[in-house]
């Protein structure tokens, strides 16, 4: 760092812009070195076609009985990582921004390769107003994957089923809901009624038949192994069924349940809520990478590590944020962003260590 610089001299906000213009300028140097990265459509077009490729190409392995069960959920759901990152950079519009088509396009394929998720076309509403203000109550994004919950049994349930998240609190997400649209100033009724209806709708049609099919899925299993034991013998037709559905279950269920609980554990935890201010990105999250979370970490992109850089520096692909990770981990350590605050788990993403003081930035990794 240079010696002009003085982190103790600055506030939040100039924090935050020589993070971002550190972030930004290696970036730009990288890209300089290989220039290949300058097509960054055919670059995330590529991932989008490797990764459905990969995830197809497992299932019929295990289809074919060439590999077992517990290679093919893994591997599936590395492959649905990628495209999760590709959404998320997408909504962001870092891919074919002059071409809305092919954006939309490439939403839409990645919803049918990932359907437990709310709609890419719904939440790029949510995901923009998350980075406006990102831990407030309107942040309805992040309350979604659970974010603010104390830890337990609940929200552990929560955060691997986004609708178990919704039907274990409903009073909870109902005032999220309506902190969300309130800051989106509606004009009118019928505009407040608009932003509601796609709220209760985020889900459909996608994301609601995933839910009721794996839902369906666990009650059947539930309902065939306690018949024998009450002395009843299951319904015929159920065995068929659940040998299709237990296909169903390794090759695309399965995979999204692992998926969605590793990035909304890692997610939630590693994202402020409650006592920060709004556009701080200083107080928005912390840089999660301990080696006991890499297990999580695997199947969504090393999100803890690097989706911190993201807040300072929106618009860098998630590929370039993992390769510049170690100068953008070096300057945001210089400026005070916290690393590895376990602290969180006990206080239920709250950013102050006590109600009543402000927090001592912890800067060990």
């Amino acid at each position: 760092m240079s010696k002009r610089i003085n982190p103790n001299r600055m506030s939040d906000a100039q924090k935050s812009e020589h993070i971002r213009s550190v972030v930004l300028q290696a970036g730009v140097e990288l890209r300089q070195r290989h220039a290949w990265l300058a097509h960054q459509d055919a670059i995330g077009a590529t991932i989008m076609i490797v990764s459905l490729t990969g995830m197809i190409a497992s299932g019929w392995l295990y289809v074919e009985g060439m590999i077992p069960w517990w290679l093919c959920v893994p591997v599936t759901a590395i492959f649905a990582s990628f495209i999760h990152e590709l959404e998320h950079d997408l909504i962001h519009q870092m891919y074919f921004r002059t071409k809305p088509w092919a954006n939309s396009l490439m939403l839409a394929v990645g919803w049918v390769a990932r359907a437990s998720t709310v709609s890419p076309f719904v939440r790029r509403k949510l995901h923009l107003h998350h980075h406006k203000v990102s831990g407030t109550e309107s942040d309805l994004e992040e309350r979604g994957i659970t974010n603010g919950e104390t830890w337990g049994l609940r929200r552990l349930l929560m955060t691997a089923d986004n609708m178990m998240g919704v039907m274990l609190r409903p009073m909870t997400m109902r005032k999220a809901v309506r902190s969300y649209i309130k800051a989106q100033q509606p004009a009118s009724k019928a505009e407040f009624i608009k932003l509601l209806r796609e709220q209760a709708s985020a889900f459909l049609p996608l994301g609601t038949l995933y839910y009721f099919v794996f839902h369906a899925w666990i009650v059947l299993h539930v309902v065939m192994w306690a018949a024998p034991q009450l002395g009843f013998s299951g319904p015929q037709w159920a065995d068929g069924l659940l040998q299709k559905l237990d296909v169903f279950g390794v090759v695309y269920m399965l995979p999204s349940l692992l998926r969605t609980f590793s990035i909304q554990f890692i997610s939630s935890n590693m994202h402020y809520y409650g006592d920060v201010e709004a556009r701080n990105a200083m107080q928005q999250c912390q840089v999660l990478n301990p080696w006991w979370l890499m297990p999580l970490q695997l199947f969504c992109f090393n999100f803890g590590s690097t989706h911190a850089i993201h807040h300072f520096a929106v618009k860098e692909p998630f590929y370039i944020r993992q390769w510049n990770a170690g100068i953008a981990h070096k300057v945001m350590r210089e400026m005070g962003v916290r690393f590895n605050d376990f602290g969180t788990f006990k206080r239920a993403n709250r950013f102050h260590l006590t109600p009543a003081a402000p927090a001592q930035q912890t800067r060990t990794a």
